[in-house]
């Protein structure tokens, strides 16, 4: 059982509705007062004292902050189940990208972000994790090439992506990004660095359409801004403000 103990007001809270969000069994004590027989981990403040308190051999100790509470709950989570509790994001690749954080084989977040955003967000997830790992699926090459050279931080795997996305039933549209991204963090692939990509023909024609239907002006972009949007340098509403500064 999870024992929540600390004078920290916001980590109280914190920890408090991300344990009953996720139904787990958890309990609170008063710092000083004795441990529940089943504790097994205890999530406490860096500053709270805990003399007096008799934590014996079986309880882990796991410290937060308010600001980190959802990490701490899953440390303690991954503590609770034993074995491998390590950090694994699982990605998806494409123009939205499907991320999955997994602690050992638990799923503990997911998302569905602009792939602008994603770089950010797998860092924010694996910032305070030991020995994180970031296993991207080979599929869509131009978007996953870019998320590879972005993240430049963190160990990353090549995932070899094929069977990764599932049948969706009835209800479950917008679901299968997400679901892949799960059945690739499971998946051991190859470590890589970086990734270089030479697009081809039929994916800068795609990304010149891409361009004329978000301008205003039906404007199209040249192969040259293709070939950088391409290869993450810019975006599409950057290479047609590059477009039209020719012309001034």
């Amino acid at each position: 059982m999870i024992v929540v103990a600390t004078a920290d007001f916001d980590l109280y809270h914190e920890a408090v509705s991300e344990l009953r969000s996720r139904g787990v069994a958890f309990t609170t004590v008063e710092l000083g007062d004795p441990l529940p027989e089943r504790a097994r981990v205890l999530l406490t403040g860096p500053d709270d004292d805990l003399d007096g308190v008799d934590t014996g051999g079986d309880v882990t100790r796991v410290t937060a902050t308010g600001d980190d509470a959802r990490r701490a709950v899953d440390e303690a989570l991954a503590s609770l189940r034993g074995g491998d509790g390590r950090t694994v994001v699982g990605v998806d690749p494409g123009t939205r990208p499907g991320v999955a954080v997994l602690s050992g084989e638990t799923v503990v977040a997911a998302f569905h972000v602009p792939l602008s955003d994603a770089v950010e967000v797998i860092r924010r997830e694996t910032e305070d994790a030991v020995d994180p790992v970031v296993r991207i699926g080979d599929g869509a090459r131009l978007q996953g090439a870019k998320l590879i050279n972005d993240l430049d931080d963190v160990a990353v795997e090549l995932v070899d992506e094929t069977g990764t996305t599932p049948y969706l039933g009835t209800g479950a549209r917008g679901m299968g990004d997400v679901l892949a991204a799960v059945n690739i963090a499971r998946r051991d692939g190859e470590r890589i660095e970086s990734r270089e990509i030479e697009p081809t023909e039929g994916e800068l024609t795609r990304i010149k359409a891409r361009s004329r239907e978000t301008s205003d002006d039906n404007r199209t972009i040249d192969d040259a801004l293709a070939r950088r949007v391409a290869g993450g340098e810019l975006s599409i509403d950057e290479a047609l403000d590059e477009h039209r500064s020719r012309e001034e």
